[in-house]
């Protein structure tokens, strides 16, 4: 399997329900009855954030996941559990997103490499 990194830098934001989120490329939004949550590249980031956490890095596993296939997310936070890395994950149609925090970054390469995931530097813009 194939993990893709992503060049930007993000930022974990909440926002206020009255807020527009925009239709932009690398944002991801979560609307529940309780609150909003925005993932966003920080040099983007909403100044209306309620709520803002920066210093994210971020990899995909590349490729299309089947809605079938079990455990991908679940296997990759054990190796960076085990390490003590926390990590934010989004999910899409398409694909999973682990986000991480920039100091750990680096070391999660390393231990996603080591067992036996092909990572990729990218620099998707």
């Amino acid at each position: 399997m194939v993990i893709e990194t992503i060049a930007y830098d993000f930022s974990i934001c909440k926002v206020d329900f009255s807020v527009l989120i925009p239709h932009k490329k690398f944002y991801f939004s979560a609307i529940t009855d309780e609150e909003i949550s925005l993932v966003c590249p920080t040099e983007e980031a909403l100044e209306q954030a309620i709520a803002r956490d920066d210093g994210w890095k971020a990899v995909r596993i590349r490729g299309v996941l089947d809605f079938s296939l079990v455990g991908i997310l679940a296997r990759i936070s054990r190796f960076l559990a085990e390490a003590k890395i926390g990590i934010f994950a989004v999910s899409t149609f398409n694909t999973d997103y682990l986000f991480m925090k920039k100091e750990n970054f680096e070391r999660a390469l390393t231990i996603l490499s080591r067992s036996g995931y092909q990572v990729v530097r990218s620099q998707i813009q």
